[in-house]
């Protein structure tokens, strides 16, 4: 079994053994760009999941990662893999309001922070989309929702394991008659206190600082054993 992470800081475990969110954050690593840091990576929930399982890993996260990039990448990845050894696919969904821009032939990812560094053609559509974030909360949502079923219905038919999770952001605002029946699927979608952080949270644990959303590697570890335990009840392993 190859067991196919994605995400985003999460998911690449950013800062939870130093600073660094991307490779390249690190003076040494310049040529890595926006990989994760290779020492966070190795205490990421991923990779502490793949010990017990004894599968190799692969991950595909990227900090400031979109669900678009997300659903890319995965997708790149399925459509070249030979098939050799069966696929398991984890992955923590990103905030919902990010995007991916193809600008030039370079894709870039998307936040309402107001400090993406995003090309001069298009800095003003940039100041448009953080400007109606706010306002456009429901329907990106929404948006979400949809991508994410079609895509596990895609899975589905190709029988391809997978768990998707929510990472911050939760569906808990999707109506109830156009929520969906996940199975195993999808862990806890509609409630707040399903999310990778409101339970490590919930669990005790605290970001690595007041200002940020990320956790230690003892918070990684914690998580990667709550997954453990949530894919040998269901079967998925």
């Amino acid at each position: 079994m190859l067991l196919l992470v994605n995400g985003d800081s999460h998911a690449a475990a950013a800062e939870a053994v130093n600073s660094y969110a991307f490779a390249n954050d690190d003076p040494s690593m310049v040529l890595k760009g926006r990989a994760p840091h290779p020492d966070n990576l190795k205490v990421s929930w991923g990779y502490q999941l793949s010990i017990p399982l004894k599968v190799k890993v692969i991950c595909l996260a990227e900090s400031a990662s979109s669900n678009s990039r997300i659903l890319r990448t995965t997708k790149e990845f399925i459509n070249t893999y030979p098939g050799n050894e069966e696929l398991l696919i984890i992955i923590g969904w990103s905030t919902w309001e990010r995007e991916e821009w193809l600008i030039d032939d370079v894709y870039y990812q998307v936040n309402a922070s107001g400090v993406d560094d995003i090309p001069k053609s298009h800095q003003l559509k940039y100041k448009e989309f953080v400007a109606s974030v706010n306002s456009r909360k429901q329907t990106v949502t929404n948006d979400s929702h949809a991508k994410i079923w079609e895509f596990h219905t895609e899975l589905k038919k190709k029988n391809i394991k997978h768990v998707f999770f929510n990472s911050n952001n939760d569906f808990s605002r999707i109506k109830n008659e156009n929520q969906k029946d996940w199975g195993i699927n999808y862990i806890i979608p509609y409630e707040p206190n399903g999310t990778y952080h409101n339970w490590l949270i919930a669990q005790g644990f605290s970001t690595i600082s007041a200002n940020n959303w990320h956790f230690d590697q003892t918070a990684h570890s914690a998580w990667s054993r709550y997954l453990l335990k949530y894919l040998l009840s269901n079967n998925l392993v």
